[in-house]
């Protein structure tokens, strides 16, 4: 299974990390409204860490934010189910097919290979930010300096009086 197309399929709801139902049961070839059904009859494995419902608002903008190509699969008043790494783990036991457990595995690893890319991303911002911040200051001077000269020639420049045009005559009062 494609990891890309697993990873277009995890959206962030609640700062969390999630897959929706409807694209589980499409990635595990299953009606949703059967995986659902699993999931109702295995409630106790599946603890508000591991799935929750979105609510209506939620589901409201996510569905404006993301281009729905599937309406069909998800009637406008049943909201979907959200699921955690850990609640698709929890998935492959209670659809108990080889299909369910190789699309798990599948799903965990574009999980694991989301958790990489977000620490390296982190490192990587923890690295420019110390960069920024020591070489900020000979920046800030450098470019104090040069506001300094360019300050100081727009002063000279206004403070120079303008010449008159033409001839002096001496002698002559005004």
């Amino acid at each position: 299974m494609q990891l890309q197309i697993i990873q277009k399929r995890i959206y962030e709801i609640r700062g969390q990390k999630v897959m929706l139902d409807f694209d589980l049961a499409e990635l595990y070839e299953v009606e949703t409204r059967a995986l659902n059904q699993a999931v109702k009859r295995n409630t106790d494995i599946f603890p508000e860490d591991f799935m929750f419902q979105l609510s209506k608002k939620e589901w409201e903008n996510m569905s404006s934010q993301i281009v729905m190509t599937y309406p069909v699969k998800r009637p406008k008043t049943a909201l979907p189910l959200a699921f955690t790494e850990h609640g698709v783990a929890m998935l492959a036991n209670v659809l108990k097919s080889k299909k369910a457990r190789q699309t798990s595995v599948a799903i965990v690893r574009a999980f694991i290979v989301l958790k990489q890319f977000a620490l390296n991303y982190k490192d990587l911002t923890e690295k420019l930010q110390k960069l920024e911040s020591k070489y900020n200051q000979k920046f800030s001077d450098v470019y104090e300096a040069i506001n300094y000269l360019l300050d100081k020639d727009k002063k000279e420049v206004a403070q120079q009086k303008r010449r008159r045009i033409g001839y002096k005559i001496s002698g002559v009062k005004k």
